[in-house]
């Protein structure tokens, strides 16, 4: 009678026992899988104006840009030698000054990048008119960069 028993208790945990075992094997990938989307819904730029990612953008993002991560120095950079090339030097150091007095981190990569500023103008304008633009941003850097291709 005792072995009765003992085989309706085994069956009557045994679809709960099923269900328990699923759960524990479905509930953290559902978990881990709702953690991910929420993270890549999450505005990491600072900057509100700026959309949203989803996921599919991220996925987009590491295909076209091939998953390098630019320092935003060197992207200020490039954005401003770009710029060099439709606006003249003055307002592009105006844009410089901009970008430091926004972004204070950036104000040690200043010199560098007003070095090329400089640089890139000469390439641009020539000697004497690149240097016609030169004034105070940075230390004089820009003036520093085009010294340097001058001579």
């Amino acid at each position: 009678m005792k072995h009765s028993t003992n085989q309706q208790t085994r069956r009557g945990r045994g679809p709960a026992r099923r269900i328990g075992r699923t759960l524990a094997l479905v509930l953290p990938v559902v978990l881990v899988l709702s953690g991910t989307l929420a993270v890549t819904r999450v505005n990491w730029s600072g900057n509100a104006s700026s959309s949203v990612l989803t996921a599919s953008d991220a996925i987009d993002d590491a295909k076209g840009a091939a998953a390098v991560h630019r320092a935003p120095q060197d992207v200020l950079r490039d954005q401003l030698l770009a710029e060099l090339q439709e606006e003249n030097p003055g307002e592009v150091l105006t844009h410089l000054q901009q970008a430091v007095t926004e972004r204070p981190s950036l104000a040690e990569h200043c010199v560098s990048i007003a070095r090329a500023l400089g640089k890139a103008a000469v390439r641009v304008y020539g000697p004497s008119k690149a240097q016609s633009y030169a004034r105070p941003v940075c230390d004089t850097s820009f003036a520093s960069g085009v010294a340097a291709v001058h001579s």
